[in-house]
């Protein structure tokens, strides 16, 4: 067997409309369609049939936060430049949305932040000139702090 690619996230969340706002309107993924009797959403970026599946459950146990088992973060492609980076820093900014954290991983450059439910999302972009499809260990080069 041969992994593809990740094909798709399924969340379970608070509040589906709050959730669908952020993931839709701020992140920028495009609606498919509800499900489960207006209880669940699937959303994509173009790349799949849908990337993000979101299923509401109400007033359930909110994640854990720190270190712990189970998912950590999920990280959205948002562009090939800086440029676009900084750009959602100051979307995300006039939106209210707080940003927990930059990083530069030399081949991404990334920003933190945290969904309704407290989720964390890892916003990057590609470094141009960076071929990690040559150079596979670049991946795990030293983290660096990122100011933009």
């Amino acid at each position: 067997m041969n992994a593809h690619y990740l094909g798709h996230v399924v969340f379970y969340v608070k509040d589906l409309e709050r959730s669908l706002t952020f993931y839709r309107d701020v992140v920028g993924f495009k609606e498919i369609g509800t499900t489960f009797g207006g209880k669940a959403v699937a959303l994509t970026s173009g790349r799949t049939h849908h990337e993000i599946f979101l299923i509401e459950v109400g007033e359930a146990t909110a994640p854990l936060s720190g270190r712990r088992l189970g998912l950590y973060h999920i990280g959205i492609k948002i562009g090939d430049g800086l440029e676009e980076l900084r750009s959602a820093k100051k979307e995300l900014e006039q939106r209210g949305i707080q940003i927990s954290g930059m990083s530069d991983h030399t081949i991404t450059q990334s920003l933190y932040l945290h969904d309704p439910d407290g989720n964390e999302i890892e916003l990057y972009v590609d470094v141009p000139g960076i071929n990690w499809k040559q150079d596979p260990m670049a991946v795990l080069s030293p983290i660096k702090p990122l100011t933009i």
